[in-house]
């Protein structure tokens, strides 16, 4: 992955995977799904189950205006990505898959908030009883593995600085 564009079509084919992934099985789970149906998948452990969020992350709502609010978000956030892939170094790939996965994720729930005045689909609910996560979606999961690599690749890139400073002072 050193030559230079290979990691650059690591961030978009990442992106279009994710992307591509997000929206087939939300469509999947629109097409057999009534609004609130569960079926279970690891006992109630793991379930699929059909909600719309119109807020974000969480259940996030900023009143009657949410889904603009977060769309206009959603389209700053991509332009930011972009951006920052463009300027990564070409032989970083793990950062650019990073920024695939985010960018991927985001571009899914994009899509929704465009196409459904009532919310992102999420399908994907874990828990136990009572006590469940908020359910989420692909392009979610694409967002939050893509930041946690995303961090993971700045600490380590501020990391190699600080051992290149501390050399230089040496």
């Amino acid at each position: 992955m050193q030559s230079g564009g290979s990691p650059r079509v690591l961030f978009g084919s990442t992106a279009g995977i994710v992307l591509a992934v997000d929206l087939v099985t939300k469509a999947l789970i629109e097409s057999s799904f009534s609004l609130g149906q569960a079926r279970e998948v690891i006992g109630e452990w793991v379930q699929l189950r059909l909600v719309y969020n119109p807020g974000a992350a969480f259940g996030l709502n900023l009143g009657p205006y949410s889904r603009w609010i977060f769309l206009g978000i959603a389209v700053l956030a991509l332009g930011v990505l972009w951006r920052v892939a463009r300027k990564t170094d070409p032989g970083d790939w793990f950062r650019m898959l990073a920024l695939g996965l985010v960018a991927g994720g985001a571009m899914g729930n994009l899509v929704d908030r465009i196409r459904h005045a009532h919310g992102v689909v999420d399908f994907l609910d874990v828990g136990v009883g009572a006590m469940r996560w908020p359910t989420f979606n692909v392009a979610d999961m694409g967002v939050t593995i893509g930041a946690i690599a995303l961090a993971i690749s700045l600490w380590i890139e501020d990391s190699r600085r600080g051992q290149k400073q501390a050399s230089a002072t040496a």
